[in-house]
């Protein structure tokens, strides 16, 4: 029978505490630019413009078709060799974090894309309509009228997924990025306790992602009653 053995995880904190600062950098800095660029894409695909229409309608639909763990490892191969060439770094820099960055933030632009979209089309046309009547261009209506009543709907929302990708951070693994998952595993690798670390680093994921599940739900709530 198996024996239990938490002995490695005291010891490991420090290094399993940079891991899990890592793994909410690449959360912060994916949430942040996947909303700018989503709301850019969501803006693209609701234009009368075909071309934007188009190019934002294909950017999305290619990074929803592909698994996320593919997209970090093209980024992972490409963006280090690109990165390397255009600033003439030292090829031993280590450039992993940034890759895994830009991979998050343009694969979840895809998805905050699709929320915010949704937001848009959301807020009444008469909003739009009205903003005109008042003297304000399209982009003035889009920014001052539409687009805030948009995101007060989408808070929600946009929390879950960012709760969604704080999860998904453990794929870095692929990368050997030492992410909150990458520290656990490499410490119960070396200290032969493997099951114990993961399911250590399981236990934490859950209550982060379980707490931050229940603020989104209160905050459901909240608005509900506004």
């Amino acid at each position: 029978m198996y024996e239990f053995d938490w002995s490695s995880i005291p010891g490991a904190l420090p290094f399993l505490w940079e891991g899990l600062m890592v793994s909410l950098e690449i959360t912060v800095i994916a949430v942040i630019f996947g909303i700018v660029w989503g709301t850019a894409l969501a803006m693209m695909r609701l234009s009368p413009v075909k071309p934007l229409a188009m190019f934002a309608a294909g950017y999305v639909n290619l990074f929803r078709a592909i698994p996320l763990v593919m997209v970090l490892l093209w980024f992972f191969l490409i963006v280090p060799q690109v990165l390397r060439g255009a600033f003439n770094l030292d090829p031993n820099t280590d450039v992993r974090l940034t890759s895994a960055m830009i991979g998050f933030a343009l694969f979840e632009s895809a998805y905050y894309s699709e929320i915010i979209r949704a937001g848009i089309q959301s807020v009444p046309k008469g909003q739009v309509s009205a903003a005109s009547a008042l003297g304000m261009t399209y982009a003035q209506a889009m920014r001052l009228v539409v687009l805030p009543q948009a995101f007060r709907n989408m808070v929600p929302l946009l929390l879950t997924q960012a709760i969604v990708l704080f999860q998904d951070t453990s794929l870095v693994y692929v990368s050997a990025l030492a992410d909150f998952f990458g520290a656990a595993y490499k410490v119960g690798d070396r200290d032969g306790r493997l099951v114990e670390l993961l399911l250590f680093a399981g236990a934490v994921y859950f209550v982060l992602c379980f707490s931050l599940s229940q603020v989104v739900r209160r905050l459901q709530k909240r608005m509900a009653t506004l």
